[in-house]
C-alpha cells in the first residue's frame, strides 16, 4: 500500500503541486470588459494615458505590437501605432502608413500641423481611414486587422484599415456542383464573398449592410437585398430577427440558421443555404434576402420554400424541356428516398396479396435462410449506410473514399452472403441512398433521411395504414410551416399560377414575366412585354 500513500502525497502536498507550475508563467486575466463598459470608456487627450489603457486590455497577448515615434520635425508630438500581428499587411504597413509618417520631418513641419494634415486626411495613402472616439469602437478594429494611430493631445483615434491576413484562393463548388454556369465559389472572407456577388450586380440598387452579432465573437454579418424588389417588410423582419439574436459566439452561418427560423422544432429546413454566386443573384432578383456570415463559405437565403429547395441553378440554364424533367424526377427521388423503405418493409409483412406472384416467389427466395424479421433487416441495413456515410465524410478525401467503395461492394456482398441480409434488400438501400443525393440542398436531404426511421417503425408496426398516417402528418406539418411569413409549400398551396411556372415544372424564360407574388409586392414585372423570339417577319 507504499505506491497509494505516495500517490495521494504527490496529489495533496503543496511542494508537489508547485513543482508541476513552478517554470510556467504566472498567468493574470485581470478585469474582464463587457461590450457597455468598452462604450463608455473615452479615449483621453493624453497619449499615455491612451497607451495605458490599451496595454492593459491587450497587452497579455504575444502577438500585439505597439510602436512609439515622434510625429514631426520641428516640435515633434509623440505617437504610436498599435496593431496585431498576423492580421495585417505587413508591406502596406512599411510602405503606406510608417514611410510616410517617419519621413514627415522631411517637410520641416510641426506635429501640430502634420496632425492637421492627417485629420484633413493627407500624409497617409491609405484609403480606408476614420476616426473612432470610445475604446468601444476602437478594440473590435485592433482585432479585425487594423492599424490605430493615436498622438499626444488628440482624443481621438485614427483607425486605418490595413487587413492583410491568409485566405484561401476562390474554389470551385464541392457540395453543388453543375455541368453548365460559373466555376466559383464562396470562401470565409466576407468581403470577397460580397465581392462575388456585387461583380454580378453591378448596381446601385445592390444593398449590403454589415451588422455585429455575437457579444464576445463580434461576427460580421451581412444583409443583402435589392432596393425596390426586395419586400421592406421581409427586410426589416430579417434585420430584427437578427438583431434579437444574444450569443456569445457566431462560428457558423448554421448557428443564425438555427435563431431566424419561423419553426425552430422542425426537421424541415426553412432557410436556402448555398456556396454559389449565380444562385444568390438569382435570388435576390427574385426578390429574397441573402445573409453572408465572416468565416463561413455559405450564404443564408430566406424565405426558403420547399419548392425552393428542390431546384437547382443550373435548371436555368437549360432550356425549360430538361429541367422540368429533372425536377419531376427530383420531386419522385424525394419521395422515393422518404418511403421506399417503409414501402419494402410494410408490404412484405402486411400486404403480401400486393404483390404479384411470380415477385413474391423471388422476394421469398431472397429471403431464404435470412433469420431477421424485414422490418429489421431494413433498419440494419439504413443504419449501415448511415455509418458507412458518416464515416466517409469525417476520414480524410482519398481515405473516405475507399471507405465507401469498401462499404458498399465488401461489406454488403459479405452481408448477403452470411444470409444476414436478402440481396432485395441491399438494392432497395442502395436506390435510397442515391434517390437521397439527387436532392439540391443537403439540408433537405438529412430531413429526409431522418424522417426515414420513424416511417419504417411505423411500417412495420401498422403496414400501409401506418405509413399513410404518417405522410399525412408530414404533410399537414408541412402545410402549417411558414418560412419569414411565407406558406412553405407556396405556390402549389395556396395555388400562384405565376409562381407555379418556376416550381415542379419550369416555364421558357420569355414567359415568366412576373416575379413570384408572395415575395414581391410591388415591382413585379422582370422583364419587358412580347419577349418570346418569333422568326421574322418575311413581309417587310
Amino acid at each position: 500500500m507504499g505506491w497509494l500513500k505516495k500517490l495521494k502525497y504527490l496529489l495533496t502536498s503543496p511542494k508537489g503541486n508547485a513543482q508541476g507550475v513552478k517554470n510556467a508563467r504566472p498567468v493574470t486575466f485581470g478585469h474582464v470588459y463587457t461590450q457597455e463598459e468598452l462604450d463608455k470608456e473615452k479615449l483621453s487627450s493624453s497619449l499615455q494615458q491612451n497607451i495605458d489603457t490599451i496595454t492593459e486590455m491587450l497587452g497579455f497577448n504575444s502577438d500585439f505590437v505597439k510602436r512609439e515615434f515622434f510625429l514631426g520635425a520641428e516640435q515633434p508630438l509623440p505617437a504610436v501605432i498599435f496593431y496585431m500581428d498576423g492580421m495585417i499587411d505587413i508591406q502596406e504597413l512599411d510602405q503606406g502608413i510608417m514611410r510616410p509618417l517617419l519621413e514627415s520631418y522631411r517637410y520641416r513641419s510641426s506635429g501640430s500641423e502634420l496632425l492637421k494634415l492627417l485629420h484633413s486626411g493627407g500624409l497617409i495613402t491609405r484609403a480606408e481611414k476614420f476616426e473612432v472616439s470610445s475604446f468601444g469602437e476602437l478594440i473590435p478594429q485592433v482585432l479585425s486587422g487594423s492599424v490605430i494611430l493615436l498622438v499626444e493631445g488628440y482624443s481621438k483615434a485614427i483607425v486605418i484599415s490595413c487587413k492583410g491576413y491568409e485566405m484561401r484562393s476562390i474554389p470551385e463548388p464541392v457540395v453543388q456542383n453543375a455541368v453548365r454556369g460559373p466555376r466559383d465559389a464562396f470562401i470565409e472572407t466576407l468581403s470577397v464573398n460580397i465581392s462575388l456577388v456585387r461583380r454580378r450586380l453591378p448596381t446601385p440598387n445592390l444593398v449590403v449592410e454589415t451588422i455585429q452579432v455575437g457579444k464576445v465573437s463580434s461576427t460580421n454579418v451581412a444583409i443583402v437585398h435589392l432596393k425596390g424588389i426586395a419586400s421592406e417588410g421581409l427586410v426589416q423582419e430579417v434585420y430584427q430577427r437578427l438583431n434579437n439574436i444574444d450569443i456569445d459566439v457566431i462560428l457558423e452561418s448554421g448557428y443564425i440558421e438555427q435563431f431566424i427560423q419561423d419553426s425552430p422544432y422542425s426537421p424541415f429546413p426553412q432557410v436556402i443555404v448555398t456556396e454559389r454566386p449565380d444562385k444568390v443573384v438569382g435570388c435576390l432578383a427574385e426578390g429574397r434576402v441573402a445573409i453572408f456570415t465572416d468565416n463561413t463559405p455559405l450564404a443564408l437565403i430566406v424565405p426558403g420554400e420547399f419548392m425552393s429547395l428542390l431546384q437547382a441553378t443550373e435548371d436555368y440554364y437549360y432550356k425549360f424541356y430538361f429541367p422540368t424533367f429533372v425536377r419531376l424526377l427530383r420531386a419522385a427521388a424525394f419521395l422515393v428516398a422518404l418511403v421506399l423503405p417503409s414501402l419494402y418493409v410494410a408490404i412484405t409483412n402486411f400486404h403480401q396479396e400486393m404483390i404479384p406472384t411470380t415477385l413474391l416467389i423471388g422476394i421469398a427466395a431472397a429471403r431464404q435462410g435470412v433469420p431477421f424479421p424485414a422490418y429489421f433487416e431494413a433498419l440494419l441495413m439504413e443504419l449501415a449506410f448511415e455509418t458507412l456515410r458518416e464515416a466517409g465524410i469525417r476520414l480524410p478525401s482519398p481515405v473516405g473514399q475507399a471507405v465507401s467503395i469498401v462499404g458498399a461492394l465488401i461489406i454488403g456482398q459479405a452481408a448477403v452472403q452470411a444470409n444476414i441480409v436478402s440481396p432485395l434488400m441491399v438494392i432497395v438501400v442502395a436506390f435510397t441512398g442515391i434517390a437521397t443525393f439527387t436532392i439540391p440542398q443537403f439540408n433537405l436531404g438529412i430531413t429526409v433521411r431522418l424522417l426515414r426511421f420513424p416511417l419504417m417503425i411505423t411500417a412495420a408496426l401498422l403496414g400501409l395504414f401506418g405509413v399513410m398516417v404518417s405522410l399525412l402528418a408530414i404533410l399537414l406539418h408541412l402545410c402549417s410551416l411558414r418560412s419569414f411569413g411565407v406558406p412553405y409549400l407556396s405556390p402549389i398551396t395556396p395555388f400562384n399560377w405565376q409562381g407555379f411556372k418556376d416550381s415542379l415544372v419550369l416555364a421558357p424564360h420569355w414567359s415568366r414575366r412576373l416575379r413570384p407574388q408572395e415575395l414581391v409586392q410591388y415591382n413585379r414585372q422582370s422583364m419587358g412585354d412580347n419577349q418570346k423570339p418569333q422568326p421574322p417577319d418575311k413581309s417587310n
